[in-house]
Order: structure tokens, then sequence, then C-alpha cells
């Protein structure tokens, strides 16, 4: 599995996030749109190979961009922050990883961002694992900003395509994702 190639990962990470993590049916998302369909991705960033998966493909993905620091929105991101730093050490880069808290901690310091220091000169790449309105990326990118930090970019696992690449774009960051609503649509 380590020396897995990109491609191979890539069709395996979305065989399993078919058949795991994709539902047909009426849900209400995040976002409070309303769905015919739902990807949990969750029940695969969560899981050992998936977690592996997508710490390897997220490494990929950004590595024209040279991130010395990964990170992105609780709950989300969470297992994979932790994948990509696990990967990224594999490599022989190790990256900086950190989670954005929805507010700030109500004790102690009262931080919004956890893990190490980010400093202005971190190349910061923010993750998810499924964008849809691109709420969480700006939430994300607002922290960042308040202690004068901007990302590079923005990934996901998976765009629904509802506008998040067009608000992260607002914000003057480019949104990069593994895959699109569409591909798992298409029968």
């Amino acid at each position: 599995m380590l020396n897995m190639s990109i491609v191979d990962c890539k069709k395996r990470l979305f065989e399993i996030l078919k058949t795991q993590a994709f539902f047909k049916g009426d849900f209400t998302l995040s976002s409070g749109k309303k769905s015919n369909y739902y990807l949990d991705a969750r029940l695969v960033t969560l899981s050992a190979e998936g977690a592996f998966l997508c710490g390897k493909l997220v490494q990929d993905i950004v590595k024209a961009k040279k991130p010395t620091a990964i990170g992105g929105p609780s709950l989300g991101a969470d297992p994979m922050v932790g994948a990509v730093g696990a990967v990224s050490f594999l490599q022989g880069a190790p990256v900086k990883t950190f989670i954005i808290r929805k507010e700030p901690k109500g004790h102690g310091k009262g931080k919004m961002i956890e893990g190490p220091e980010l400093k202005e000169a971190d190349r910061i790449v923010i993750i998810d694992d499924v964008a849809t309105t691109g709420k969480a990326f700006i939430h994300s990118i607002d922290a960042l900003a308040q202690d004068g930090l901007k990302p590079v970019a923005c990934v996901c696992i998976i765009d629904r395509q509802d506008g998040a690449r067009e608000a992260v774009a607002s914000r003057g960051v480019e949104l990069f994702s593994l895959f699109t609503a569409s591909e798992f649509l298409k029968d």
C-alpha cells in the first residue's frame, strides 16, 4: 500500500467513497440546502485505509505549493490532518499540522487555531473533507487572517460544486479537489 501509485490510490479512494460514503435519499446539508444525495466522507477518512489514501493524495495535489503547514476546520478535517502529517513524515518532508475550532476556546489561551505556531512565512494549505458552499473554508481563511496568515491553497476530498470554489476564490485562494460530486452521480 505504501508504494501504490497516485493513480491507483485515487481509484481506490473513489471506490471506497462510492461504496461506503455515498447515499441517495432526502438530506439536509450543513449549509441548510436540501439534497437527494449525501457524501459522508468521515466514514472513509476515519478508517485506516481511507485516512492513508487521503493523506497521500492531499500531499500529492498540493506538492507544487510546497506547503509547510496543513490543517483545517474541525470536524471534517480532523482525521485528514493526522493522516497528512503522518504521510508527510513518511515521505521525509514533515509539515506542521493544525485544527481550526468553530469558535475560540473558552478557557486557557482562548485559541482558535490548535497546533504548532503558524508564522507568516509558512505556506499554509487548508483541507476539508467535503465542500458545499465553502462556509468552512471561509471560516478557516478568516481565522488565519486574524493572526495575519493567508493560505496558499484550499483542498477538499469532494467538491459538491455548490459554490465553494467561487467562495474561496473571492478570498484570493484556489480550491483544489480530488473529486467532484458529478463523478459520484454518474451511473
